[in-house]
């Protein structure tokens, strides 16, 4: 194995190691504690916000015009109707993007 692969292969080792310990570190801290704090509480109810945003942010950047405009599409549909409604409807229009204007 190169050097190049064997400092892959350290960092992939390293960011499961540092998942590992910041998760299970988590579970202890707050089944320590009594009651859990107000802040802390406000911290834990903004990560699914969060972590929705670093999967859909490269995508709508990075993805290409399609990409960005069918996830506009999905958001609009996605205010009023149900989650497959919203998948279904992103998906039917980075379709027709791409078949229409690619």
């Amino acid at each position: 194995m190169d050097a190049q692969h064997l400092d892959l292969l350290y960092l992939i080792v390293a960011a499961a190691v540092a998942t590992y310990v910041t998760r299970f570190g988590g579970y202890v801290l707050i089944t320590q504690l009594k009651n859990i704090p107000p802040r802390v509480e406000s911290a834990l109810n903004a990560v699914p916000a969060a972590v929705l945003t670093t999967l859909v942010a490269p995508a709508f950047v990075y993805g290409g015009m399609d990409v960005a405009a069918a996830m506009l599409v999905a958001f609009v549909v996605g205010l009023r109707f149900s989650t497959l409604r919203m998948l279904l409807v992103g998906w039917i229009a980075v379709m027709a993007i791409r078949h229409l204007i690619m």
